[in-house]
Order: structure tokens, then C-alpha cells, then sequence
């Protein structure tokens, strides 16, 4: 009789994870990710479950503790949407586990079980009208280095509708002139969809306001400046932009406002002042148009539909 051959497999799945198998998990979960601004939600989710988890006593990686997890969010009184997100992550997380045999796959089917936040009613956006736009534009009484950053990049949020992780990857040679018009070149956005986005002339003007006192001649658009009004570094963050917007908004007696209302802002103007849905959809980058319409705050009006006065009769 031939001797049994000695099966040979992989490592045994666990149901504890310990901390070095959630790093490598969370690792390989962010090297799946395409788009910068993706890792970098999907990092700050897996790390909070991460650091939750491990301050836990010694629990299974489990449905029932994703469930605490969802539970303990939810106590926090966190929206629904970013409940969501966090959510999606730790599944990433479960999913990374199973495949490189980490964690047991009916563990992780379980996890993927587990359902979200509810939503309830849907969420209204922030529009600022035209006079509070043009309040938030308004320029210091004495100007520096930095206030011509910010407002630069206040242009650029409300006159371009860019998104946060847009703007601060802008560089110089991004804008160009095409047809007699300054744009910004083929723009990387959303889920990595390519568009051109028009500059308004008076988003120009406050940009070249800064970049002549900066000294910027190529390169990142919007950099650091210090206290001392000093020009440093290669670039901004995410936060920074924020950080400009809450204090522009303070200056200009704006409550709840956000970057990304800026870009929903942009959309409405647009709108108002008589832009085409499809010229909207371009500037924005939208794939669908039902997108744009929740920018707009508006939807397609079937009732009384624009085509029903087309000034076309047949008898």
C-alpha cells in the first residue's frame, strides 16, 4: 500500500483576528482602491473599526459583532450615510480576510449580511443664493498671501464646481485656453471619468491674484502658507479646504456650510441664470443626469413638460 500523501494547504481561517491580520486585511483593501479620495475614506472607516475592535475583549470577527459595531455607531447619533460607509469598509475588511485566508468564509458571508443605516425622507441639499456667494467672495479689508489663497480656491469651488479632492490636485499647467475661453484640461474626477471645465474670467483673475504673490510658476496650484505669509510645501490637504470654507462662512454669516456646497451651488446658479441641464452635467462630470437634477434641488417635470410649448400644432 502507498504511503497517504500529507495534504498540504494554506493557513488554518481564523475567527479572532489580531491586530497584525487587520493591518494586512486594511492594506490590501486600500491597494484595491483606484481613487485617491476612496482610500482615503476607506482608511480613516477601517481604522476607527479597527481601533474599536481591538479595545474589545477578545471577540470573533463576526455578524454579531459587526451588529455591535453598527450599534455603537448609531449611538453616536452618526448620519445614516456615514454609518454606510463605515459599514461598507469593515465588509471590504471581512472580504480582504476571507480571500487571503485569514478569516473564515462563513464569517465573512455573515458579515456581508449585515444590512445598513436606514435613511429616512431624502437629504436636502445647501445653496447659497447669489448674494451669499458674492458675500463669501468679498475681500478682506487688508490682504494677504493667504487670503488670496483662499479666496482663489473659493473662486474656483463655487465658479468651477470642483470637488475638494479636484481642487487641491490642480496644477498649473491644468489650465489652458481652448475656443478663446481659460479651462482646465482633461480633470480626473469621480470614479476616474474625464471632463474639461470652463474658468469663468473672474475665477482667472482671483487665481493669477495668487499666484503673482506666490511666486508659483509650475506645479500644485494651491499650496500652505505659513504665519509669516510664506509660501511652503507641495500642496494642501482635504481638511484645508474645509478649514477655508467654515471660516469664509463665519466671516459671511453662513450657518451648516460645507465645501461640496459649493459645487451644489455652482449647479443652481448655473441653472438660475438659464445653463442648459446637459452644459451642467458637463461642468460637473456627472455620468447621470439624475445626478445633476439633485444638485439642482429640481427633477424632470412630466406635468407640464418643457416640450408641450414647442409652438408646434398639427390639426
Amino acid at each position: 500500500m502507498a504511503p497517504r500523501q500529507k495534504k498540504i494547504s494554506g493557513p488554518t481561517p481564523k475567527t479572532i483576528l489580531r491586530l497584525l491580520d487587520l493591518e494586512q486585511s486594511k492594506n490590501a483593501v486600500l491597494n484595491s482602491l483606484a481613487a485617491a479620495s476612496s482610500q482615503e475614506s476607506y482608511r480613516h472607516a477601517m481604522e476607527e473599526f479597527i481601533t474599536w475592535y481591538s479595545s474589545e475583549p477578545r471577540l470573533s470577527f463576526s455578524r454579531a459583532v459587526v451588529l455591535r459595531y453598527r450599534f455603537f455607531l448609531e449611538q453616536k447619533a452618526l448620519a445614516p450615510s456615514t454609518i454606510n460607509v463605515r459599514l461598507a469598509a469593515v465588509r471590504r475588511l471581512a472580504y480582504e480576510a476571507a480571500d487571503s485566508g485569514l478569516l473564515s468564509p462563513d464569517l465573512a458571508a455573515g458579515i456581508r449580511r449585515v444590512k445598513g443605516a436606514k435613511r429616512l425622507g431624502v437629504r436636502v441639499g445647501n445653496w447659497l443664493t447669489a448674494e451669499q456667494a458674492q458675500a463669501l467672495m468679498q475681500r478682506p479689508v487688508v490682504e494677504s498671501i493667504r487670503s488670496k489663497r483662499d479666496r482663489a480656491m473659493l473662486a474656483v469651488l463655487l465658479g468651477c464646481g470642483l470637488r475638494r479632492a479636484e481642487l487641491v490636485g490642480l496644477k498649473l499647467e491644468d489650465l489652458q485656453i481652448r475656443e478663446e475661453h481659460w479651462i482646465i484640461a482633461d480633470l480626473i474626477g469621480k470614479g476616474k471619468h474625464i471632463r474639461t471645465v470652463p474658468v469663468p474670467a473672474w475665477v482667472k483673475a482671483a487665481i493669477d491674484d495668487w499666484i503673482a504673490d506666490s511666486g508659483i510658476d509650475k506645479g500644485i496650484i494651491f499650496r500652505r502658507v505659513n504665519r509669516s505669509d510664506g509660501v511652503w510645501g507641495e500642496g494642501i490637504t482635504r481638511k484645508a479646504v474645509w478649514h477655508v470654507v467654515k471660516a469664509a462662512a463665519k466671516r459671511s454669516g453662513i450657518k451648516g456650510l460645507a465645501p461640496h456646497d459649493l459645487r451644489r451651488t455652482c449647479a443652481r446658479l448655473c441653472h438660475v441664470a438659464g445653463g442648459e441641464l446637459d452644459q451642467i452635467q458637463f461642468l460637473l462630470g456627472h455620468a447621470s443626469v439624475q445626478t445633476t437634477e439633485r444638485y439642482l434641488g429640481c427633477k424632470q417635470k412630466l406635468r407640464h413638460a418643457v416640450n408641450d410649448n414647442m409652438g408646434i400644432e398639427i390639426s
